[in-house]
């Protein structure tokens, strides 16, 4: 059975990490944390692999712009 991690658990390694991503780096980050075969889901989407999750939370202004590229804020990560 393939585990599914939240959308917030990635905006909150991104924190962690700090700096700023690039798509391709966010998603080697994503990977190397939670795996390849991983699953993501938000409170509105499920079944994301890291590429489908990345989208989805651009989509959704989760992503804070930076010169180098990008990163997210804590006051984005929804508290439910």
């Amino acid at each position: 059975m393939q585990r599914s991690i939240h959308g917030h658990e990635v905006m909150h390694m991104m924190l962690e990490l700090g700096g700023s991503f690039s798509k391709a780096s966010l998603k080697q980050a994503i990977v190397s944390r939670f795996g390849s075969e991983t699953r993501f889901h938000t409170c509105s989407a499920q079944d994301m692999d890291a590429e489908a999750l990345i989208a989805f939370l651009e989509s959704k202004g989760k992503f804070v712009a930076q010169e180098t590229g990008f990163t997210t804020a804590a006051d984005r990560i929804c508290q439910h």
